[in-house]
């Protein structure tokens, strides 16, 4: 059985699941109801494991009537597969990436934008006020995403690694640097001095090795995870992006809850927020602490004022959009 077929395998039986349990109506206060959920990164992620407490709170709170099925580390496809899976309800929750929902609400691609956050703990700060809330309910009250917007979940930031020091514009000269498939953020790499290339994650570490890329871009427990620092030995903490991610839940199951069950679900989302953020510092310290056993070199004197100044070209282009939010996200301290 090839990967497509387990995609499909997976997804009818998600569904199966979703029409047992709710049989097409609002769930009865008596009715067990199994929420299946899908992350592409494997059990133990900060993410995924969130995600499971989430779960266990929803038993405890209702004596075992709710409870969470965890489909981890791309088993029903990666994150266009999720969507796609939520968007017609045959998977009740999926944590996904800014991007897709930023190609039909626009707002949200504000979160794209190289050095919109003076740091993560600015990033946390605004996800956790005003502009956070509007966002998750700009998701939700859209038809076209067909999602209903629950929580915010850290992704770090995204600090360059390649196999030399990289501290200002100029070290980036002819680097090839693999960037996500999204032309904004191709454009920042080329803006910050480097050759963006866009390429699949999958294909990365393989494009490392024959030197198609010299390196890329990404949170120190990924660089770790996926044994990147075995290749690019030099992880200069640029943190040009510091972009949130979203966990989501499908429009199409969501209106069968009764609206006790949707009001618990939302609490322990908005806990779940939280809890992630502990779980993911956690991770990043651990990660740090190995590449430094690994022999990588941090390098942190990076001119990040050069960077910032780099990118004006992509604010140029992409920034007018939303430049009074940008606006409000600056004016939170």
């Amino acid at each position: 059985m090839n990967r497509r077929e387990v995609i499909k395998l997976g997804v009818a039986s998600v569904a199966a699941g979703s029409l047992g349990t709710m049989g097409g109506m609002p769930a009865l206060a008596q009715d067990k109801l199994v929420l299946k959920s899908s992350d592409v990164h494997p059990l133990g992620y900060p993410t995924v494991e969130a995600v499971v407490r989430m779960g266990k709170k929803l038993e405890a709170a209702t004596n075992g009537r709710i409870s969470v099925q965890m489909f981890p580390a791309m088993q029903l496809g990666g994150e266009k597969e999720m969507i796609e899976q939520a968007q017609v309800g045959a998977l009740q929750m999926a944590r996904i990436s800014v991007g897709p929902v930023g190609t039909i609400i626009k707002d949200l691609n504000v979160f794209n934008m190289p050095f919109v956050f003076r740091s993560e703990a600015h990033m946390r700060k605004v996800i956790d006020g005003e502009i956070g809330k509007e966002m998750l309910e700009k998701i939700s009250a859209n038809p076209q995403t067909k999602l209903i917007g629950l929580c915010w979940m850290d992704a770090g930031s995204r600090n360059v690694y390649t196999k030399q020091a990289v501290r200002k514009p100029e070290d980036l000269k002819g680097i090839k640097i693999r960037m996500m498939g999204n032309p904004l953020f191709v454009d920042t790499m080329n803006a910050m001095g480097g050759n963006g290339i866009s390429m699949g994650f999958s294909e990365l570490y393989s494009a490392m090795q024959t030197g198609v890329v010299d390196g890329a871009e990404n949170n120190p427990p990924t660089y770790v995870t996926h044994n990147h620092h075995q290749i690019a030995k030099f992880f200069s903490m640029t943190e040009h992006l510091i972009i949130p991610e979203i966990l989501v839940y499908s429009r199409a199951a969501w209106e069968k809850l009764s609206k006790e069950d949707q009001s618990l679900i939302k609490k322990v989302a908005a806990e779940a927020q939280q809890e992630q953020r502990k779980l993911w510092d956690e991770m990043v310290d651990k990660s740090m602490a190995k590449l430094k056993e690994s022999g990588v070199t941090i390098v942190t004197d990076v001119d990040k004022k050069a960077f910032q100044a780099a990118v004006k070209p992509v604010y140029d282009k992409y920034g007018g959009d939303f430049a009074e939010l940008m606006k409000r996200i600056q004016a939170v301290q």
